[in-house]
């Protein structure tokens, strides 16, 4: 393409070839003028060219200062009241008669005036939107947020929360998922994230404006606070610094707002197939001290050796810790559920029409009488949702059997393998033997027997009594006794496990175990934990099943 650089060099050349050559000719060659060619002469780079100045359009020249006093006007002016292009050529064909401009010619000249026209307004008391770049002392300062995740728990996809925490200074990070952004899992969260550090930041963390924190947004950085909230940072001795509400506050805690999503897209993509958010938050830990190793962007060390030197500047934690959960006192309702935050959960039958102590954690429910846990289940995090277990259920269906058949607990015990075939099994040869109601009493019998015998044993038992054509309970525990005796089989799920509050869970169905029974069976416990073995908590005594003495002769065999 043809420039004037290349016009000028030609011309240049020229006079290079032949020195005597006038400016004259050069023109006439070039057919360009001869300031074109004192211009080439002069230097190799053309001189820029000048854009034209066009004036004011003539049509508004009589109103152009009307004009602007409209456009002033809008600056201080409501901001959805201002003057529109039609509005304006409305009050200058009214008030000033003037109709000689166009639409666009208004349009035209209001777009090019209007900027000039609010910079000359803000110009001494605006400010540029811009950032300012901070340092961040070690130790001094973290950032806390929440994200939503997807995982498939249990096979069924459900919306988490990922809690996570960072250190400004290394951009070392806690992260940990939870059913809920309630209070309850945002103080958990500090409690791990605190755990994981080793200490808790000198001078504060910030935060939005979250509901578990701040009751009610005041004029500028004052903020209602929760109590529960100021107790449990006055524990732990850490101030909050809240930002501002909205769009401009996420700036001021940018460094938590990128590593939520860049967590999320690096290491929860796919959405993760866990079976609990207890497996869940195994990995996410694992994760985090992996990413030790990594690099923040544009920092020469790693994120490991950053934090070694942040770690002992930390304030140390507290001798003991805080009690995290909520207490709720609900009423058990006749079909043995309490209902807690919109959601149902089953309770020992025992305590229907009784007021029962609850403490609502993070990710599960724990249900005590006194300080005995006596029933343990994972929190629900949609509306009217339920748990049922089916122990909570022995003692009415002893008296009502036939409601076992088409009872939540039994299909919520299948669903999880905790009612296995072997059970089944037995439950189809009782209800041949002796009828729908005493089958289905027997294999409740059965069920009782889990609260005092391990489940691998028991399903032992239960598998020995079928092969031989039998369908005694009493037979049942006697074989179930032998194979604990001999300890063909071992369920490490029955290992004693210490309770919160020194107190000892109840009497729940649990996951399924890995063991297989005698036979090849599969064996899953029907109860999440035992009573504790030892002097103090020996289990009850079995001599009752020692001779096959029972009231039942029919079916049954020696």
């Amino acid at each position: 393409m043809f420039t004037r650089v290349y016009l000028f060099e030609r011309i240049r050349a020229d006079r290079r070839v032949d020195p005597s050559v006038s400016q004259r000719e050069l023109a006439r060659r070039h057919q360009v003028s001869r300031r074109t060619v004192r211009a080439a002469l002069a230097s190799a780079v053309p001189p820029p060219r000048k854009p034209p100045v066009r004036g004011r359009p003539l049509a508004l020249g009589p109103v152009l200062a009307a004009v602007d006093e409209m456009l002033r006007s809008d600056v201080v002016g409501p901001r959805k009241q201002r003057h529109t292009i039609e509005r304006i050529c409305q009050r200058l064909a009214v008030e000033h008669g003037f109709t000689d401009a166009s639409y666009s010619t208004v349009r035209n000249y209001v777009a090019r005036r209007r900027p000039e026209i609010l910079a000359e307004a803000r110009e001494g008391r605006g400010h540029l939107d811009g950032m300012v770049p901070q340092i961040h002392p070690p130790g001094e300062e973290a950032e806390v947020d929440f994200a939503e995740a997807f995982a498939v728990v249990g096979g069924t996809q459900m919306k988490s929360y990922l809690f996570t925490l960072r250190m400004s200074y290394s951009g070392k990070a806690v992260h940990r998922v939870f059913a809920s952004q309630g209070q309850e899992a945002f103080m958990e969260g500090h409690v791990e994230a605190f755990r994981v550090l080793g200490g808790v930041p000198t001078r504060h963390i910030r935060y939005d404006n979250l509901k578990p924190a701040v009751r009610q947004v005041l004029f500028g950085r004052g903020r209602v606070e929760s109590q529960r909230w100021v107790a449990f940072r006055s524990h732990y001795g850490f101030h909050a610094f809240y930002c501002l509400p909205g769009k401009d506050g996420a700036h001021e805690k940018g460094g938590v707002e990128h590593e939520g999503g860049r967590f999320r897209r690096n290491h929860l993509v796919p959405p993760p197939q866990v079976a609990s958010l207890t497996e869940l938050n195994d990995r996410l830990a694992e994760i985090d001290a992996a990413e030790d190793a990594r690099h923040v962007h544009g920092a020469p060390a790693s994120i490991g050796f950053n934090f070694a030197a942040e770690a002992p500047l930390l304030h140390p934690l507290p001798a003991d810790d805080f009690e995290l959960g909520t207490t709720l006192t609900p009423l058990v309702r006749r079909n043995a559920r309490i209902v807690v935050r919109q959601c149902y959960y089953s309770v020992p039958a025992r305590f229907i029409d009784r007021k029962v102590r609850v403490s609502l954690r993070a990710n599960e429910v724990l249900v005590f009488d006194g300080r005995q846990v006596v029933a343990r289940h994972p929190r629900l995090s949609r509306r009217y949702d339920y748990r049922d277990d089916l122990d909570h259920y022995l003692e009415i269906l002893l008296v009502k059997p036939g409601a076992l058949a088409g009872s939540t607990a039994l299909a919520q015990a299948r669903a999880e393998g905790s009612f296995t075939p072997v059970h089944d099994a037995f439950w189809a040869a009782a209800r041949a033997a002796h009828g729908e109601a005493e089958g289905t009493r027997a294999l409740i019998e059965v069920l009782l027997l889990h609260r005092q015998l391990p489940h691998a044993a028991l399903v032992a038992g239960i598998t020995a009594t079928v092969n031989t054509g039998s369908c005694s309970p009493e037979l049942v525990a006697i074989e179930a006794r032998k194979a604990a005796d001999a300890g063909i089989v071992a369920d490490p799920s029955d290992a004693a496990t210490p309770i919160d509050d020194g107190a000892e869970d109840g009497l729940a169905l649990a996951e399924p175990a890995d063991e297989p029974a005698s036979g090849g069976a599969r064996v899953i416990s029907l109860h999440a934990r035992r009573l504790p073995s030892g002097t103090d908590h020996k289990p009850p005594p079995m001599s009752v099943y020692d001779q096959l003495l029972s009231h039942r002769t029919k079916g049954t065999t020696a």
